[in-house]
């Protein structure tokens, strides 16, 4: 059966002509992922950008950002060089202490229900094309209720989320009102990048890490793992889960 495969290829993400990153990623929606991956990784916040390029070159891709004055002083001062496999993400920090890194509390947020958190996995397993056709990249989501779901897909889980912030950024979604909702298992790095973008709420297929569950309880944030349809597993914060089973 010749099935397609997933495109996997270097992307550098360069900040005022210096390298920032370079990670292997799947090569759509890059303008996405510089932004997202700027505001998760505290670097820059989208009004800081300048200027964004994606240039496509002989071994790979650069997504060459420019920032403003401000910004890119405090990204001198911080600079941290990554080169690594896209399972990988917290490569090229410098310290314990940038590890765990200091998390902002979340609002309050939306109640979910377990026909919510249902509903949230079946849209994002709905709006996978790219897992449908390769079967090898991760998803994440960003559910509403009432609104469409807002899908990024990327070889990398890391990738796929940084996309995801981005793309909210870009579509003016507020994280706070609403769910994410991610294919892939649940580290640290993951639970402080949707920390840092403000989302309360966490639902993943997979299950998280210990240290996951000690951010995500750290940073206020209710985090739903191992989903099946109305099945899960709660692991933090339970005030924003309402109501009894899906029927």
């Amino acid at each position: 059966m010749d099935r397609p495969l997933a495109e996997e290829v270097p992307v550098a993400i360069t900040i005022n002509g210096t390298t920032q990153a370079v990670m292997m990623a799947t090569p759509a929606d890059l303008e996405d992922f510089a932004r997202g991956f700027l505001l998760t990784e505290g670097l820059a916040r989208p009004d800081e950008i300048e200027e964004m390029t994606i240039l496509p070159l002989a071994e790979g891709i650069e997504a060459q950002v420019w920032l403003a004055a401000p910004a890119a002083d405090r990204v001198a001062a911080r600079r941290r060089s990554m080169a690594g496999p896209v399972g990988c993400g917290l490569c090229g920090i410098d310290s314990l202490a940038e590890a765990l890194r200091p998390l902002p509390q979340v609002a309050d947020g939306p109640r979910v229900t377990h026909a919510d958190i249902a509903a949230a996995m079946a849209a994002l397993a709905a709006a996978q094309p790219l897992h449908d056709a390769t079967r090898a990249v991760h998803g994440a989501g960003f559910w509403q209720p009432q609104a469409p779901i807002l899908v990024r897909e990327d070889v990398g889980r890391h990738n796929a989320l940084d996309k995801l912030a981005g793309a909210m950024l870009a579509a003016g979604r507020e994280a706070s009102a609403g769910v994410v909702v991610l294919t892939s298992r649940i580290s640290a790095d993951m639970v402080q990048k949707a920390a840092i973008i403000g989302a309360p709420v966490i639902v993943a297929a997979s299950a998280p890490t210990t240290l996951a569950v000690r951010e995500a309880t750290r940073a206020g944030l209710t985090l739903i793992a191992r989903t099946r349809g109305a099945a899960f597993e709660l692991h933090s914060h339970p005030q924003r889960l309402q109501g009894g089973p899906a029927a």
